[in-house]
């Protein structure tokens, strides 16, 4: 069973139409469904995800180390995923990789957050699932 909460980033760039992403992203609810869709011909990254809320507006991307992984994945056809909260450098989702329905976690599971976080300063750091940080 592959359930892990991602990152969205890159929600500071406009849509090219629409309303901007951190709009949509202060509208989009937990537990609503997103779109997660390959950009091959991304010119920045081949590897590309781009991240649709449930109305179609782009909210960002997938976390670069994170969008081959999730790539792959999608082309085995078993990933669907949901929008889990707001953050203030942009959002997180829930996706589940084993073809089940994603559900949010619970708050003190330790897969509830994307790790490290964007923009951390010790990109080395996970939490430990046996001895959780307190």
């Amino acid at each position: 069973m592959r359930h892990l909460s991602l990152a969205v980033v890159g929600v500071g760039y406009d849509n090219k139409t629409g309303p901007s992403r951190r709009f949509e992203i202060e509208i989009c609810r937990p537990g609503e469904a997103v779109e997660l869709r390959p950009e091959p011909r991304n010119p920045a990254d081949r590897n590309a995800i781009a991240v649709y809320s449930a109305r179609g507006i782009q909210i960002g991307y997938l976390r670069a180390e994170r969008a081959p992984f999730i790539g792959a994945a999608m082309r085995r056809g078993i990933v669907s995923a949901i929008f889990q909260k707001s953050e203030t450098w942009g959002a997180t989702i829930r996706a589940h990789l084993d073809g089940s329905e994603p559900v949010l976690p619970e708050p003190d599971d330790s897969r509830a957050n994307d790790w490290p976080p964007p923009g951390s300063e010790d990109p080395d750091w996970w939490p430990d699932e046996e001895w959780p940080d307190e």
